[in-house]
């Protein structure tokens, strides 16, 4: 396996439980895990000052500044309601996880959804998210599409690990929210640290001290990882405490998630449903542009394509989204 644990240093490769190279205590009290940091938070920079001159000033000025964007009135109020009946009314292929006491369904946004409700198409097709999408992934790339419905406190005490103020990977990656209803401060709100999309000197020694750790004396996601924060750590990277996002419907929200980020704490069980989209490409690439899947025709059988691989692979690789047949958003 030693050529592949290579191979994966200039890869998305993240786990130092599972690459001996990536985990290697000696490798990184050396600099091998601030030099992969280094380099790709040195060419996602160098990609979206190439891609910044599409993007609405105002929206890359709060990104830029903050690490998130949140966008009110994405959609037309007057278009809004119907764009949003017509979503909690469609039905179709879902799947559903659980994590801790929290169950999420997704609904790929597929073709046959696209056909069904032509607004949604226009929307994920306007040029102004689009331009915004690639920037903040870094790259000209479609992300994959959902609606996504999480439901806390679904039953039982254990904690639901997305409640953990984290980083999804040590370089930058997409994730966005269209939120089809209001939330509440207490109601599981997207959560962030302002700037911690970053990387200060603050940061760089922060991530140099946890890559020497062993990887099987900390928590698993952060050995896979995805590093779990504490407010010690904020603290030490002169950061400020994470901020939860009390948001009305109809708010987009697009964010960096290298930088800290978290579910807010629900105060009762509850329902968010949303657009839910994904990115993330291999960080190290020197070209924008590239993925074939993003080819239209292509980009829109992604999420069921994917789900079926793992399904055919889930002994070798686990399966985590379960089908529960064909279903609305809110079912």
């Amino acid at each position: 396996m030693a050529p592949v644990w290579a191979a994966q240093l200039l890869t998305g490769a993240k786990s130092f439980l599972d690459n001996p190279l990536i985990g290697s205590r000696r490798l990184n009290a050396r600099g091998l895990h601030v030099a992969r940091v280094r380099l790709a938070a040195g060419l996602c920079s160098w990609r979206r000052r190439r891609l910044a001159g599409k993007v609405r000033a105002d929206w890359r000025e709060a990104f830029d500044r903050d690490g998130f964007v949140a966008i009110p009135d994405i959609v037309p109020p007057a278009e809004f309601p119907t764009l949003r009946a017509a979503l909690l009314a469609y039905e179709g292929p879902a799947r559903e996880m659980r994590q801790g006491d929290a169950i999420t369904r997704r609904l790929a946004i597929d073709l046959d959804m696209l056909a069904a409700i032509p607004a949604l198409r226009a929307l994920l097709e306007r040029e102004d998210v689009v331009a915004l999408f690639h920037y903040v992934a870094g790259f000209r790339t479609t992300p994959l599409h959902y609606i996504q419905t999480i439901v806390s406190h679904f039953e039982g005490n254990e904690p639901d690990p997305q409640e953990t103020l984290h980083a999804d990977s040590f370089h930058s990656s997409l994730k966005a929210w269209l939120f089809l209803n209001p939330v509440a401060e207490d109601e599981g709100p997207f959560t962030y640290v302002r700037g911690s999309h970053r990387f200060t000197p603050e940061r760089l020694a922060w991530e140099r001290q946890r890559s020497l750790a062993d990887p099987r004396a900390i928590d698993r996601l952060s050995a896979r990882g995805s590093p779990r924060v504490s407010a010690q750590d904020l603290a030490a990277m002169k950061l400020g405490d994470a901020e939860a996002l009390a948001v009305p419907g109809n708010t987009l929200v697009v964010a960096d998630t290298l930088g800290f980020h978290a579910r807010g704490l629900s105060a009762r069980s509850g329902e968010r449903v949303e657009i839910w989209s994904y990115a993330r490409r291999n960080p190290f690439l020197m070209w924008l542009g590239g993925d074939l899947l993003s080819l239209p025709g292509i980009a829109e059988r992604r999420v069921n394509w994917l789900w079926s691989a793992r399904d055919r692979l889930e002994k070798r690789i686990g399966q985590p989204w379960r089908p529960v047949g064909t279903r609305r958003p809110t079912d």
